[in-house]
């Protein structure tokens, strides 16, 4: 997910680490931990907390399964329940390590499951928790092209996972991606302008005469593109709205913002100083944003 908050890439909306978690290292990159019973745990932890590692943690046995991406895995014990998809939210209780069998994030350690979107996490869960069924525990090892790709402080190469998948909650699927509008490339001529350079167009009215400030915390549905038509973020397939402090995100979006009312929808074309300010690894260019206001709070 792109983030709109300054700093980063994205909106202040996916978490890095478990919440309540102390390891900064957690599989989990949008999480929700909540406190499901736990299930019985496969290894008790010693005295230092750690649980001990798998006799084949450091490559996968000749009988893993193994899929397309690299992905390997074995059935430890088998489940009867539903299998998630990429969209639901599911309960799982994981413990991982490295290949030299040091252990590096447990939630059994925590003492409760975790629940979170299958699709906020590294690739190698999404893709492999929708080989499970619920009641199911399967030892994955994870390439390191699916894990944290050499993220700086993450776990590096390859990673062993032990889940149990406790329990899966259906989530409808997102609609289709919003498809680029016809003026993507610029502004047209009948687009307000400001004296920074911000261009918009009113799509459909809001209520009321209150527009938010920069102060304010406001709820969104947005939807971003490159002038070029390909969309890079977007609440909208992800199907829940953004909130966030109005001054914290990039500039053309506190500019913006500030000129809506309630349930107004407009286009802003943002130029790139009032964007990402041509970032490594953010989009560049100016930006076009459709922006719904659902709240100001």
């Amino acid at each position: 997910m792109v983030e709109i908050l300054r700093g980063s890439i994205v909106l202040a909306l996916a978490a890095l680490v478990f919440v309540g978690c102390k390891n900064e290292n957690d599989v989990v990159e949008t999480v929700e931990v909540e406190g499901a019973d736990e299930a019985q745990a496969e290894a008790e932890p010693s005295e230092d907390g750690q649980i001990p590692a798998p006799d084949d943690v450091a490559a996968p046995p000749s009988d893993a399964e193994r899929t397309e991406s690299g992905l390997a895995s074995k059935v430890l014990e088998a489940g009867d329940g539903p299998s998630p998809d990429a969209n639901d939210r599911v309960t799982v209780h994981y413990t991982g390590w490295t290949t030299d069998g040091e252990m590096f994030d447990s939630s059994r350690t925590r003492g409760r499951p975790a629940t979170f979107p299958l699709g906020g996490v590294i690739a190698g869960w999404t893709e492999g928790l929708q080989l499970m069924k619920t009641g199911e525990k399967r030892r994955f090892w994870i390439p390191q092209d699916l894990a944290y790709r050499g993220r700086p402080g993450a776990p590096a190469g390859m990673l062993v996972f032990d889940v149990e998948l406790i329990d899966v909650d259906a989530v409808p699927n997102p609609p289709p991606p919003p498809e680029a509008p016809a003026d993507v490339a610029e502004p047209p001529a009948d687009a307000e302008r400001t004296d920074s350079g911000l261009a918009s167009k009113v799509l459909e009215a809001g209520e009321g005469t209150e527009h938010p400030t920069e102060a304010s915390r406001v709820k969104v549905h947005y939807t971003g593109w490159t002038t070029d038509g390909e969309m890079f973020d977007s609440s909208v397939t992800r199907g829940r709205p953004a909130t966030f402090p109005l001054g914290g995100v990039i500039a053309g979006w506190t500019e913006g913002l500030q000129l809506m009312t309630v349930g107004e929808k407009r286009r802003f074309w943002i130029p790139e100083d009032l964007a990402y300010g041509g970032r490594p690894g953010a989009p560049a260019g100016m930006l076009v944003f459709d922006v719904e206001l659902l709240e100001i709070q």
